[in-house]
């Protein structure tokens, strides 16, 4: 299924963030009344019906602000470039402007679907306004306000009209390994080490790599499909647009991988924003292998680098640990294995006898105290997807699981079964609930 990226443009101050946070559903981007507060792109996944997409806020364009619109509208720009549909979001209150106008300009340039979006009609004035939007010359307009949630629902039927959420490049059932990890660790020659060939551009400049390239290699007779992404850098250290619109890309590369490999320089020792990109991969639910780069340029206390990982990463006790230097192949050859193996863990299937078995017995040896008289019951556990594994677990009150015992059960789970190098999801339903 395609998953299509929306992303938001409009002049400063005409409320693309405050819909943004109602879209996405969290408050993601800064909301303030001065105009221009959001400089950077910012992504979210949302849904809207069957619909998964990704949506991006972006700066407001101000032909006035020297200082900052070529920038902004770099930015603008290389999102509308990377979109399937644009949502221009307009102030009814006020108007057309001289902004509106230009942004309608790059917008007809660029052969998008457009959707005008017609923000804070909650006001005399904007309705007053509206028809004055349609000369605008687009072939979509709802009226909407973002801050009391009016016209979302009819804004995004018309985002999605015609779209066929199945209109995708077909995917093929190769595995899918993805390499992540900060500018300048080592993942494009880790790729190349893999291919055995010069396939990716590697350099000493941090960012080499705009975007992910995708490549079919074969092991033991098997083929796989190899993403390298360009490097994630921390948000607040981004300074090129082009670097900004490379964050993306790499984590549309995650998605669709099967396995995460996220490579750290042993010579930077780990550092928190390696922490944030095992995020977005665990978040994704994706295998994932830490592969500990230029091991050959550092001191080998492999138990005091393990002791480190663990205790850094410890919202993925699961993941495999390799030790390798990609320049001189050194240890290469125990990549694979880790990968394979965390890929097939993930594709693992368990007979749903076995399953209840292992939560019926944690249940039996560990009950959960009763909260306000009520006591959890578990009736029934089976396996329900694969890429992680996910388990439906049927009790009589889901209200009554808390975070620590989800968790002692997973820990369970993982003791009778090798789910290693993969995360697995658990799902609480309440007896008779779809």
């Amino acid at each position: 299924m395609k998953k299509y990226t929306v992303c938001l443009v409009g002049r400063p101050n005409v409320g693309k963030s405050t819909l943004f946070n109602r879209i996405v559903g969290k408050k993601v981007s800064i909301i303030d009344d001065m105009p221009g507060v959001t400089r950077d792109r910012i992504y979210g996944n949302a849904l809207y019906k069957d619909y998964s997409f990704y949506l991006i806020d972006t700066g407001g364009i101000d032909i006035k602000d020297e200082n900052w619109n070529n920038v902004i509208t770099n930015q603008v720009m290389l999102a509308i470039d990377e979109s399937d549909v644009i949502i221009f979001v307009v102030d009814g209150k006020d108007g057309i402007t001289s902004n509106d106008e230009y942004i309608r300009d790059l917008l007809h340039k660029s052969g998008k679907k457009v959707v005008v979006a017609i923000n804070k009609i909650d006001s005399k004035l904007a309705n007053e306004n509206m028809y004055e939007f349609y000369t605008l010359g687009f072939d979509n307009y709802v009226p909407i306000s973002a801050e009391h949630n009016i016209g979302i629902d009819e804004l995004f039927s018309k985002v999605f009209v015609g779209l066929n959420k199945n209109d995708d490049v077909l995917e093929d059932d190769k595995p899918k390994l993805c390499v992540i990890g900060r500018p300048n660790v080592g993942k494009s020659s880790l790729v190349n080490a893999l291919l055995n060939e010069e396939r990716v551009i590697v350099s000493d400049i941090a960012g080499t790599t705009r975007d992910s390239v995708d490549t079919i290699f074969k092991y033991e007779n098997n083929e796989y499909v190899l993403i390298d992404t360009a490097g994630l850098r921390k948000k607040g250290k981004v300074y090129e647009s082009v670097e900004k619109y490379s964050l993306l890309r790499s984590m549309k590369a995650i998605d669709r991988s099967d396995v995460c490999i996220l490579v750290i320089n042993a010579e930077d020792g780990i550092i928190e924003h390696d922490k944030h990109i095992a995020g977005y991969a665990i978040d994704a639910g994706k295998g994932i292998v830490i592969v500990v780069n230029k091991w050959d340029k550092v001191e080998n206390d492999y138990d005091k680098w393990k002791n480190d990982i663990r205790n850094n990463f410890q919202f993925m006790p699961y993941a495999e640990i390799v030790f390798l230097s990609a320049l001189t192949k050194k240890r290469l050859s125990t990549l694979m294995p880790k990968v394979l193996n965390s890929y097939n863990n993930a594709i693992k299937e368990v007979k749903t006898n076995v399953i209840n078995d292992v939560i019926l017995n944690a249940f039996i040896e560990a009950p959960p105290p009763s909260y306000k008289g009520n006591r959890l019951k578990i009736y029934f556990t089976h396996q329900s997807g694969i890429k992680p594994p996910r388990f439906d677990i049927e009790v009589n009150s889901k209200g009554l699981i808390h975070f620590s015992y989800e968790r002692y059960l997973e820990n369970k789970i993982r003791e009778n079964i090798d789910f290693t190098g993969t995360p697995i999801k658990l799902y609480f339903k309440n007896k008779g609930e779809n």
